[in-house]
């Protein structure tokens, strides 16, 4: 890591932190934490020096299953764990580094952590998340002290009930830590936004070079797992939000399928793309999780859908082999980056020796609908955010887009000091969502993304999953411009509704690079036995203080 003090005016920028709380329970809180949500000004992007390596830690890439038998040995508790994890996030997301990878850390933690360990004195344990800390991301509804804002100034202190998949998170004996920084409104702001930064939250660094962007945007969560400041994360991806992020901060990522998530309770942008996914070192953390958060839930419609599975094992194929797998190579999204195709290519190599079948294939549809998937994201938004407004905010500030926008130009200074809204003024000028230019481009992504793409490769090649590189390797941080993004594979399955991992897959000029596997409909389970296979054929994961720049 790296870092150098701020220009006073970039500071104040890129800060974006309230040092004022009147909650007297969360300043106590605070204090007892080493004052890890106190605000400080952040590195400039523009000139930076080396920094100090991050103080070492206990349990620096701790599985779930080894932090688990630590605890059944006796040798740690929940209690323990969570002040662990709260001292290193004092140590380097508010100090050192200054990652700013929360937005808000649970007051509540400890007594959940006691609660757990008293279950497991008992002989109660829920599973294999008893007592684990866990991230959320600041657009996921947490009931508590904390507030649930996507980011957004204008509604701290705003409260909520838990959206159901943190109940099921609870349920299964998770301890929450915090909410994470975003994107602010998960990157639906403006067309030159820069990924990371939110006015309640200030900007997110990438650990393994802090002038790097983070991507989004669940920057805060593929920060803080990446980072050793919690066990694993939540995200949400509407588009390459939980992979890009994940791939650019070396973890593993899934965006499930559409309908094995419950949304409820999530702030929305799309109905038709949203989902929430894990974020975890591991691909077995990250199937473990799933099967916490993942099951039906009458408050999402997509699922109670026919043909919607339920109680499906994520860990069930994780100790695949791939000899005879079949596997389509996505050469259309290579070409963008050699230093990343290089990376991708080893992949390949690596697959092939594990014995599966490659087999280069095209997309029909690529990059033939973006423009329809525009208008989808513009028209939904509009109309689902004013229902979950009136459904989970009720007493809230907002009721309709118009009033975030008007909020946000009354109080531009501290709302857009980088980047404008025009997102949210486009897609407030659309109208409802019978109308056929919404429709159109609706069906469009849908015939698009599914039957002449997705599916049309796995039933002309009989393949089970197209590989390909996530993401670039993370760009520059630039206050300017916003992000500078090319290239990628996240739009096909998420427009497609479809399941999305990533997994590191090695290092270009010491920034991480992950390798996608996407495939039809519910193949979620399969996918992470792929992505499963490949990580143990390299075990390419390195720590960010563990990579040699060169």
């Amino acid at each position: 890591m790296s870092a150098t003090a701020a220009s006073p005016d970039e500071a104040t920028i890129l800060r974006g932190m309230r040092d004022d709380d009147p909650d007297s329970s969360r300043r106590r809180f605070l204090a007892a934490t080493g004052g890890a949500l106190a605000a400080g000004a952040l590195p400039s992007a523009q000139a930076l020096s080396s920094a100090p390596p991050a103080p070492s830690f206990e349990h620096a890439n701790a599985t779930f299953t080894a932090l688990q038998e630590q605890m059944a040995r006796g040798g740690l508790t929940s209690h323990a764990l969570v002040q662990q994890y709260l001292d290193r996030i004092a140590a380097v997301d508010r100090r050192g580094p200054e990652l700013r990878a929360y937005i808000e850390l649970n007051p509540d933690a400890f007594a959940e952590a006691d609660a757990r360990d008293a279950e497991r004195k008992a002989g109660k344990l829920r599973g294999p998340l008893h007592g684990l800390p866990i991230a959320i991301k600041d657009n996921i509804g947490v009931a508590g002290a904390m507030s649930t804002t996507a980011g957004c100034a204008g509604l701290e202190g705003v409260l909520v009930a838990d959206a159901p998949m943190v109940k099921r998170l609870r349920e299964a004996g998770a301890v929450i830590l915090g909410k994470t920084n975003l994107s602010e409104w998960a990157n639906f702001r403006s067309s030159n936004s820069v990924s990371g930064w939110s006015s309640r939250g200030g900007q997110t660094r990438n650990p393994y070079a802090l002038e790097r962007s983070p991507s989004g945007s669940s920057s805060g969560s593929a920060v803080a797992a990446t980072e050793n400041l919690c066990a694993a994360a939540i995200g949400s991806e509407t588009d390459g939000s939980i992979t890009s992020p994940a791939a650019c901060n070396g973890l593993v990522g899934l965006k499930p399928t559409i309908g094995l998530v419950s949304r409820d309770g999530i702030m929305p942008i799309s109905h038709s793309q949203d989902t929430a996914g894990p974020m975890a070192r591991t691909v077995a953390d990250c199937a473990l999780l799933m099967n916490a958060i993942a099951g039906p839930d009458a408050g999402d419609p997509a699922t109670m859908a026919p043909g919607v599975p339920h109680g499906i094992d994520f860990t069930r194929h994780l100790g695949m082999r791939l000899e005879r797998v079949r596997l389509g190579v996505g050469r259309q999204y290579f070409g963008v980056n050699e230093k990343a195709d290089d990376v991708i290519d080893r992949a390949l190599a690596v697959l092939r020796d594990e014995g599966a079948e490659l087999v280069d294939v095209e997309i029909p549809s690529f990059g033939k609908f973006d423009d329809d998937e525009l208008e989808v994201l513009l028209n939904e938004f509009r109309a689902d955010l004013a229902t979950y407004f009136a459904r989970h905010m009720p007493q809230g500030p907002f009721k309709s887009l118009s009033d975030v926008i008007e909020y946000n130009a009354r109080n531009a200074a501290k709302m857009m000091p980088i980047f404008g809204q025009d997102l949210m003024v486009k897609a407030n000028a659309k109208g409802v969502l019978t109308e056929a230019v919404y429709r159109k481009a609706l069906a469009k992504c849908r015939q698009g993304a599914r039957a002449q793409g997705i599916d049309a490769v796995v039933r002309k090649h009989k393949v089970e999953a197209i590989v390909a590189l996530t993401s670039p390797p993370a760009w520059y941080i630039d206050v300017v411009n916003g992000d500078a993004t090319r290239g990628g594979c996240t739009s096909m399955p998420a427009v497609a509704g479809y399941p999305h991992v990533t997994v590191p897959a090695g290092f270009a000029r010491g920034l991480p690079v992950g390798v996608s596997f996407f495939g039809p409909a519910f193949s979620d389970a399969r996918l992470l036995g792929l992505a499963a296979a490949f990580e143990r054929a390299t075990r390419a994961r390195r720590a960010p203080g563990d990579v040699a720049r060169a």
